[in-house]
């Protein structure tokens, strides 16, 4: 008889957190589309020149990745750091009040449906494996040897916005004047779906109302940025 976990099911933590890194980079790559999508299409609609656009893209996608980057890393540091201290905490725990954590670890097992014998036999058995280990991952709930990275973080959410933001950034450049915001909103609506319908798959969900979603509120962000251009190069 086969033990083994049933497939396409993210048992291990690690693919777990894999999954999570994979979904943050598809979300900073659907936030880089869209905000230098915004620029450079209200850029376009106040002025045929390339140049401004070109620039206003530009600084766009610097400042875009370099936001995330930083926002991620802050959060992420913050994060770690409250790990750290929940898994020193934990360790004190267990160095100065053993049977209380053996205890403690046994109600939560019987919490969580085990008979208090057996809750009690898990819970002692554990704790001669890893002590340490039970207690994080019945009462934490993360891997202590999986701490979030707030480097990774931060390149993961650079790399990814950047890599949005350059898609509208040659779509507004390449095509001629005439075509290019036309060619800009379909090549950004496309892309916005396949981001959509790629969180969705990883999420476990159906495609049709995260690609709404996205695809939708692109449409709105260009739309007005369009609009408020035209408004701007008329008053100019």
């Amino acid at each position: 008889m086969s033990t083994g976990a049933h497939e396409g099911e993210p048992h291990s933590g690690t693919l777990a957190n894999r999954l999570n890194w994979l979904r943050a980079g598809v979300l900073g790559a659907n936030d880089g589309i869209v905000s230098t999508a915004g620029i450079v299409v209200g850029v376009a609609a106040a002025t045929a020149t390339r140049q401004p656009v070109f620039m206003a893209g530009v600084a766009g996608l610097a400042a875009g990745a370099v936001s995330m980057a930083l926002g991620e890393y802050v959060s992420v540091s913050t994060q770690r750091d409250s790990e750290r201290s929940l898994l020193a905490k934990e360790r004190q725990e267990l160095r100065e009040q053993p049977q209380a954590e053996l205890d403690e670890l046994t109600g939560l097992y019987e919490e969580k449906g085990l008979s208090l014998a057996t809750a009690r036999q898990v819970a002692e058995e554990l704790t001669a494996h890893n002590a340490f280990e039970a207690h994080v991952d019945a009462e934490l709930g993360f891997d202590p040897n999986e701490l979030t990275n707030p480097w990774q973080a931060a390149a993961s959410s650079a790399v990814s916005f950047t890599v949005g933001a350059l898609l509208p950034l040659i779509a507004i450049l390449a095509p001629p004047v005439s075509v290019r915001v036309p060619v800009t909103f379909v090549a950004v609506l496309v892309a916005l779906a396949l981001t959509g319908a790629i969180s969705a798959r990883l999420g476990g969900s159906p495609m049709t109302r995260p690609i709404l979603r996205v695809v939708i509120g692109g449409a709105i962000a260009m739309l007005v940025t369009f609009g408020l251009g035209h408004l701007t190069n008329g008053i100019t």
